[in-house]
């Protein structure tokens, strides 16, 4: 049976993933287009908070993060520590300065290189959560 607030809220049962980026104009676009895509959106600037909101917050069901990040841990450091934690998690690495090391990617992530389109890291992320 569905509830009365299932019925009015259709957004309540969406995707959340959390986005790690610090630059506010990227993040604030790359929010809204993963967001009209159907996503909800965690947002953050660093490695560290990243680490904290995934262990808060189990529904989250994706990944995306830049390369370099506010504070001292990387994008690529912070994709491996995810994908000790939470292997099933679907993560998206993308810059525009590094370049994707295979030994610095965690087994199952994915680069995408900018310049990109917001569309582009929405297809890819839709890609990767069907794999899941």
């Amino acid at each position: 049976m569905v509830s009365e607030t299932e019925t009015t809220n259709p957004e309540a049962d969406r995707p959340v993933i959390l986005i790690v980026e610090d630059e506010a104009l990227t993040i604030m676009d790359l929010g809204d287009v993963l967001e009209e895509g159907g996503y909800d959106t965690l947002q953050c600037a660093s490695a560290e908070r990243a680490l904290s909101i995934l262990q808060a917050r189990p529904d989250i069901c994706g990944l995306v993060t830049d390369v370099e990040l506010s504070g001292r841990v990387n994008g690529f450091e912070l994709a491996t520590s995810v994908a000790q934690a939470r292997p099933e998690l679907p993560i998206l690495i993308v810059s525009g300065r590094a370049a994707p090391d295979p030994e610095r990617m965690p087994p199952g992530a994915e680069f995408i290189s900018r310049p990109c389109a917001g569309a582009d890291i929405l297809a890819r992320l839709k890609g990767l959560m069907l794999q899941c």
